[in-house]
Parts: C-alpha cells; structure tokens; sequence
C-alpha cells in the first residue's frame, strides 16, 4: 500500500531538500571552521561535528528542519576547556555530556530546559558574541587575541597601533562584504538574484581571492590531512575531576538549552511536524558522544543554518542530512581548498558572528519587559567572568525578581480633594506584604473617612487579620473605614480557608452599566438621575482602571501615533477598541451615521479626519466598520425621503451609490445572502465595499494607497453573535477563530 506513495517522497526530496542542503553546506562549511579557531580547537574539528551533527542528529533527531553542527554559543566555554585540559580531554568532555544529554532525554524532562528565562538565553549569546568580537579583532589585525575578554578590550588601541595592513583588508573585506551583502537584496534584477549565495560564503571567497591575486603576506590555514586522517580519540584526565565534572554539565545544559530554543524557533517558522523534545535531546546527545568520540566539537541545533533550511525550502530531515554528507565529501576530496583561506578571512567572519549575536531587538524587549537588569548583568558575567557564572548570575537576578513581582504587593495612600483619604493595594497581599501593608496604614491620620481599595488577587489569613486589627483600631478612634474589594480575592474567602489566587475579571470595560451599576453599592446618589449612570461609571473607572492605564497614557502626553484610522457607525452597540483588542493610542476613530464616506468634498468633517489621520499622523491603514441591525441601512431600504428629519434624509443620500449597488447583485451582498444574512445587513456589508471603493479614489487616501503607505479594508460586527468578517471589495473572509479562516465566493 505504501509503494505509490514512493515516488512523490523523492520527487519532494530531489526539488526541495537537495537544493536547500547545498544551501545550508555553503554556510556552514566557513562557520565551522571559524568556530574551531575560536574555541581554540583544531580547524578539522569543526568540519567532523558540521558531519555528525548534519547526518547522526539528522538522523535521530525529533526536529525535522533544525540543522545541528557546531555553535557559537560554545566557544567561549570550549575555549576555556581547551586552555585548561588540553583537545584530547576536552573530547572526552564531549562524549561525557552527550551522555548526560542521553539521560535527559530518556527522563522526558526536556521541555523543562525551556524554563530558563528566555533574556537570560539572549543575553548569554550576546555576551559570547562580545567575547568572539574582542578576541577575533586581534587576529583581525595580524595580531593574537588576549587570554579573556577583558585583556582583548584593554589591549585594542595597541593592535590598532601595530596593525598589519595585510590582515587588516583581507579581514576588512570579510566584514564590508558580509555587511553590504544581504542589503543587495532590496533591489531587483540579478542582484537579487546573486544575494541567494549566502553572504558568509561570498566574503570568505572573494578575501581569500583577494589574498591570492595580489600575493599578500598573510597567515593562511595549515591543516596535517583531511577529515579521515585529522580524526582523534578522546583522553581521560588524572587529576581536576571537579573541574572536569563541572565542564560536562556546562556543555551538556548550555547545548541543551541552545538546542531546543533552536527547536521552538524552528518550528514558529513552518508549519509541518512539531519537534518532538525528548528525541531531539536524546539526538544531541548521540552526536555529541560520536563527535567527541572521533576528534569533534560539541553540537548544538544551529538557528542559523536551521532559519537558512527553513527559508530555502526544505520539506524533510533528508536536507539536513545530505548537508552532512556534501561537508563530509568535501572535507576528504577539497581540502586543499580550504588552506588556500586566511586566518584573517576567518577572523572577520567571526567578528561579524559576533556582532550579530548581539541582537537590537532583544535590548528592546528586555527593556520593554522590565529584564534589562537581567540582560546587562548576565552579558557583564559572561565577558569580564565566565560563561557559567555569567549565566548563574543572571539566573539568580531573573529568579529574585519573578519572586519580587509575584509577591510585592503596591500600597499607597492619599488624601482625596473632600479631605476623606484613599488606600489602594494592588497585586498579591500575603505575610510578605505586611511591613509594607502596616507603614502605610500607620501614616493615615486617626479619625479621618478612608476607603481601603482592594484591587488584588491573591490574599491570605494574616492580611485579614492585620486588616481588620487596623480597621478596629480606626474606628475605635473616631474614623470610618470602607473596604471596597474590585479584585479577585476577598477579605470572606480569606477567612474561610486556605488562600487561593484568584483570576482576572471582566468587569465594566466590557459589561454595560445596567449589567453592573445597580449591584454598585458606591452609586453616585447625590448626582442628577440624568448623569448618575455616567458618573457611577467615572468613579468606577478610577477605582478599577485608572491606576492601570495610567502607564499606557504617559508616553501620549504630547502627542498621539495612533495605527488604524477606524471610521465605524454612531450606534451605541458598536465598540471600536473592545473588537480590535486596542488601547489608548491605538485607533483614530471617526463615527457617523452608516460609517459613510461622502463624495469628497460633500462633508468637511469627514474628509479633515481623513486628511489629518493619513498625512498628518501617518495611519498605516484605514477600516471601514460596518454592523449587523443598522438602522441607517434600514433607512435607507425604506427610502432616504422618508426620514423624519431633513438632516437625516440629507446625510442617508450618501448612502444611495450603495443601495443602487445591492440592487444591482453586488457580489459581496450575494455572498452575505449565503452566510445567511438578512436583507439589511447584506446591505450594510455591501455598503463596506463600496466605501472600500470611494476610498480608493480618495484624494488623500488613494494616493496613500497607491504608493504603498497605507491599506485599506473593512469589517463588519454580527451584534447577535459578536463576531467580526472581515468584508473587502469582492469578498467577505470569516474571522472567527472558532473556524477556519475562510474567504467565501460568489
């Protein structure tokens, strides 16, 4: 039965994985060799992991695109091994803690090396790069690198002063070339076409053509045979056993970790078989016990060439292996080749490994998430000490303060404008919370009306206690005390049994007021019956949401830089920032009735919203929302002249080019007609497309359109049903993500 199915697997094979193992052997050939001289090993030892890891982990592995060979992340680590025990012992490090990988993979806990925080990771990688950078710019300069990271910073101005010019451009072409590269393709023609040859690869060929054309004096890789006669054997050491214990686990946890963030990444990029991570652990394990075995470096899941197989489309594990078997060709039969190459070439290649490790968007993100203690303090352990503790460092960091936010409660207390005061806690209130929780309540003066606002999820029986005390104690002293509790833990269930964290509710943001208002107990009684609802709904904003939005609004202070330019329906059921999941900022929202756009020129309002939003404020795209009941549409079914108000019969005219439109058998509306949609709203859908259409002649958002600055588009909101379709000129695609995204023909 499975015999037809033969030949379709290596037709896939012969279109997509040869061509993308050619790809991910020519960048990978000059890295492994760049990762051997940085980690200080022989040169031939890059090529024979680049071998196993491409066919044994290929093999073995349960990531099916992921490429394993020799990594970067490594050779800081490998480096110092090196220096300490000598090649031979470090190989028996090797094979020790691939076995010890084995282990791990066989225990079913790899998905636990994933626990590592994620900053830690990026930062550990960018301080190896730093350290990779420092060390190859000596050598760069036709010098030699120091002994640490620290020593190659101080010493830099020295090789600049003694540089040889030599290293110096071929070096410096490495760099330029892997630079300018890949921005060749941005334009079109051949040039985009050539930037397909991996920029490493064109950069370490054209210096070392360099080199050879204008004979120049410099250092060139010295290798004693190839691949078959450069295989060794690993030794075991006769003293250091706690040195040499320590080496196995760094090498075993830092490819493990490597490896499957290199997984998880992987499989974000194409959408075949997950990875399984047990077996891709246990995989890692192999290769690395059979390339230390055999003279090898250790292995790890490469992102880069991974990304690369993923990008040059390759189908199956048969890429990454056959990158294997052209490296392991190639390292018997050319490797006369490769000492044609400078160890400046490799030096340049390197530091831009380097550099790139040390990733902008990282920074950001760390920044953003309140981790850039973490990431600078782990990247400065890493340079100035050593990997593993840089690493430890910043795990301990990113432990204390995950410890710090879970626990840490937010208490403050202040005097309101009527003299009454407010105590506002926010987060988790525990024993731990309680030096804090008891200083500002000892600063509330005695006999005064305080609210105590409770906007946490997580309370237990010593906080209730301590509450409590307090709250006697007030009153006692001539005070009043109200506890209004907006979180998810309550002062009863505290009491009641044991603590248990509550999640976060839906609470008026969403709900409308009469869900909620008459159950408020802090109803503005005193304010007209006609504002009373509105005003409830302010106090209770600032008792739930204020505190919470106030960090969002801090950066829109002077300014706005807002996304979407979102021209929705006066109805009151339609709520812009709810469907789009958007916050302050976010939208640039323009209401009317039946979401028109006017015949440019017919209305002023309209058309400066437009004009201010695209040219002035730079909105990337424009949507247009329509919904499901809408009385305009209504309206306008029954004939715009029988509106009761001349205004209303004068602003429904600019709906008539879309009821002509529906009447005529718009595509879009037949299509409305087979989800099922009434007469109405098959109208207003159609009516989304046709001011889809009057945009796109806009004067101002045409021509946004047409230079590519802006799109356009347009949703619909079922009020029944709360689902959004998105509605273009010619179709209606469903959104839902209770279904397939589907796009529904006429």
């Amino acid at each position: 039965m499975t015999r037809p199915e033969q030949p379709s697997r290596v037709g896939s094979i012969l279109k997509y994985d040869v061509p993308a193992s050619l790809v991910v052997f020519l960048v990978a050939v000059p890295l492994s060799m760049g990762i051997a001289v940085a980690s200080g090993a022989p040169i031939m030892a890059g090529l024979i992991a680049a071998v196993v890891g491409g066919i044994l982990a290929g093999i073995l592995g349960g990531s099916p695109l992921q490429v394993s060979g020799p990594a970067a992340g490594l050779t800081v680590v490998v480096a110092e091994l090196v220096n300490q025990f000598g090649w031979g012992i470090t190989c028996a490090i090797t094979v020790l803690a691939g076995a010890v990988q084995i282990l791990l993979g066989m225990s079913r806990i790899a998905r636990s090396a994933l626990a590592i925080s994620p900053v830690v990771v990026h930062a550990m990688l960018a301080g190896i790069g730093i350290t990779i950078a420092l060390q190859q710019i000596h050598v760069l300069l036709g010098g030699e690198s120091e002994s640490s990271a620290v020593r190659n910073l101080l010493s830099i101005p020295t090789s600049v002063a003694n540089g040889q010019w030599p290293s110096v451009v071929v070096g410096g072409i490495v760099v330029a070339l892997m630079i300018v590269w890949p921005r060749l393709a941005q334009f079109s023609g051949v040039l985009a076409k050539v930037t397909k040859v991996p920029a490493a690869l064109v950069a370490v060929v054209a210096a070392t053509a360099v080199s050879i054309f204008f004979s120049l004096d410099v250092e060139r890789i010295n290798l004693p045979g190839n691949l078959i006669e450069s295989l060794s054997f690993p030794i075991m050491p006769d003293g250091q056993w706690s040195a040499f214990v320590t080496g196995v686990i760094t090498i075993a946890l830092i490819a493990s970790v490597e490896s499957l963030l290199s997984a998880v990444a992987v499989d974000k990029m194409h959408s075949g078989e997950r990875t399984n991570f047990d077996r891709e652990l246990m995989a890692q394990g192999a290769g690395n016990m059979a390339s230390g075995a055999i003279g090898g470096l250790p292995i790890t899941g490469v992102i880069v060439r991974s990304a690369t197989n993923v990008k040059v489309g390759a189908k199956s594990r048969a890429s990454a292996i056959l990158h294997g078997v052209w490296i392991l060709i190639f390292s018997v039969l050319f490797i006369s080749i490769v000492e044609l190459v400078p160890f400046a070439a490799l030096a340049g290649l390197l530091v831009m490994i380097g550099v790139q490790l040390v990733k902008l968007a990282d920074i950001k993100i760390a920044n953003k998430t309140g981790d850039i203690a973490v990431y600078a303090v782990t990247v400065v352990g890493v340079v100035a000490l050593n990997l593993l503790e840089g690493v430890l460092i910043g795990l301990a960091l990113s432990i204390i303060l995950v410890l710090r936010r879970v626990v840490w409660a937010k208490v403050r207390a202040e005097e309101t404008v009527d003299g009454t005061w407010r105590v506002t806690t926010e987060g988790s209130l525990s024993f731990l919370a309680l030096p804090r929780l008891t200083h500002v309540l000892s600063t509330v003066p005695a006999g005064t009306a305080v609210a105590v606002h409770l906007e946490v999820d997580f309370l237990d029986h010593a906080v209730h206690d301590a509450l409590n005390e307090w709250i006697r104690q007030h009153e006692l002293g001539g005070g009043t005390v109200k506890v209004v509790e907006a979180g998810t833990a309550s002062m009863a269930a505290a009491a009641e049994g044991p603590p248990k964290r509550g999640s976060a509710t839906v609470r008026s943001s969403l709900a409308p007021w009469r869900a909620w208002q008459l159950k408020n107990h802090d109803a503005q009684e005193d304010s007209p019956v006609a504002l009373r609802a509105v005003l409830s709904g302010v106090a209770e904003y600032h008792r739930t949401h204020a505190s919470s939005i106030r960090p969002h609004l801090e950066g829109l202070t002077e300014f706005q830089d807002p996304d979407t330019l979102f021209l929705c329906c006066v109805d009151s059921r339609v709520m812009p920032n709810t469907i789009t999941s958007s916050g302050p900022g976010d939208l640039f929202t323009v209401r009317n009735m039946g979401n028109l756009v006017p015949v440019q020129g017919q209305d002023c309002s309209v058309e400066a919203a437009l004009a201010f939003g695209v040219d002035q404020l730079g909105t990337s795209s424009v949507v247009v929302c329509g919904h499901s009941g809408c009385g305009a549409m209504k309206a306008v079914l029954s004939g715009p002249e029988n509106a009761a108000d001349e205004s209303v019969e004068e602003w429904l005219g600019h709906a008539v080019a879309s009821l002509e439109a529906y009447r005529s058998g718009h595509v879009v509306g037949r299509q409305a007609a087979e989800l099922g949609f009434c007469e109405a709203d098959q109208l207003a859908m159609v009516n989304v497309a046709v001011q889809l259409q009057t945009l796109t002649r806009h004067r101002v958002v045409g021509r946004a359109n047409a230079e590519g600055r802006l799109r356009i588009t347009g949703l619909f909101f079922d009020i029944p049903t709360a689902r959004v379709l998105q509605i273009g000129t010619r179709e209606i695609t469903v959104l839902d993500p209770a279904d397939c995204p589907q796009t529904v023909d006429a």
